[in-house]
């Protein structure tokens, strides 16, 4: 499946052939609530009822405000999610967004893909 841009142009999103959703935000993003909001928005419309795991590559992200870290404990249809990143600014980030929330599925930060690839394509423990 081709890639599809999220509402306002800072990202895309697409469902993987191998099973898992792929959001890559565009270098120098600045994520607001709006941002956040609508990539939810296009991994619910692609989901179709399913839930898939979500590989979230936030390597070249700016910045993540306060709103848009609130948006994070929204339910989407990933059943986890791995947050790539590759620099110590984008662990900062993926701490900030994930700190003192609920989080509505399981999420971990990766600097390597290969091993958030293998988190998120494992089977989970019953």
């Amino acid at each position: 499946m081709e890639p599809i841009t999220v509402d306002g142009g800072k990202g895309t999103v697409e469902l993987d052939a191998m099973g898992f959703y792929h959001l890559v935000w565009k270098p120098g993003t600045e994520l607001n609530a709006d941002d956040v909001h609508a990539a939810i928005t296009s991994i619910d419309g692609l989901a179709e009822g399913a839930e898939y795991p979500m590989l979230v590559d936030i390597t070249h992200t700016r910045s993540v405000s306060r709103e848009a870290k609130s948006v994070f404990s929204t339910r989407c249809a990933a059943s986890r999610i791995a947050l790539l990143g590759s620099n110590p600014v984008n662990r900062v980030i993926a701490n900030f967004a994930m700190s003192r929330r609920v989080l509505p599925c399981p999420t971990r930060f990766f600097a390597s893909r290969d091993e958030a690839m293998h988190w998120l394509l494992e089977t989970p423990a019953a």
